[in-house]
């Protein structure tokens, strides 16, 4: 019978959760900031592990030198989760910036702005209709 997660996975879980808190507890570089971990995919021999980070910025310049702090310091924050992870290998780090959730907020501002286009425009002509109604009462 297969198991409902491949070790992979737990392991990828695990390792998100322990990133997550370091990143959070234990790295005082002012360059990083505020640092979500969205998601993490290590490989099938452990070697390595993508992490999937996002940052509350959307200037690329800043992404830029945010990703560039965290890759500066991925051997010691991989010190630091080998610490609290019990796994004879430490998978090496890779952040990769994921611009899904910016993108994600980007969209749904635009859907907001469109409804509240409609909304005007369907208020717009309602008012319309009523004076020419009223247009049309007159002359009668």
């Amino acid at each position: 019978m297969a198991k409902e997660f491949s070790r992979t996975r737990r392991i990828g879980q695990q390792l998100q959760q322990e990133l997550a808190q370091v990143l959070h507890r234990d790295i005082k570089d002012p360059r990083v900031g505020m640092v979500t971990v969205n998601d993490v995919e290590v490989s099938r021999d452990l070697s390595y592990a993508k992490v999937f980070v996002t940052f509350f910025e959307e200037d690329e310049k800043i992404v830029a030198v945010k990703l560039e702090a965290l890759s500066s310091a991925a051997g010691y924050i991989r010190s630091l989760v080998a610490g609290r992870m019990k796994l004879r290998v430490m998978p090496e780090l890779r952040f990769i910036y994921d611009a899904s959730l910016v993108e994600g907020m980007r969209m749904s501002n635009l859907v907001t702005r469109v409804i509240h286009n409609d909304e005007a425009k369907q208020k717009q002509a309602n008012r319309d209709e009523q004076g020419e109604d009223k247009d049309q009462q007159g002359e009668d």
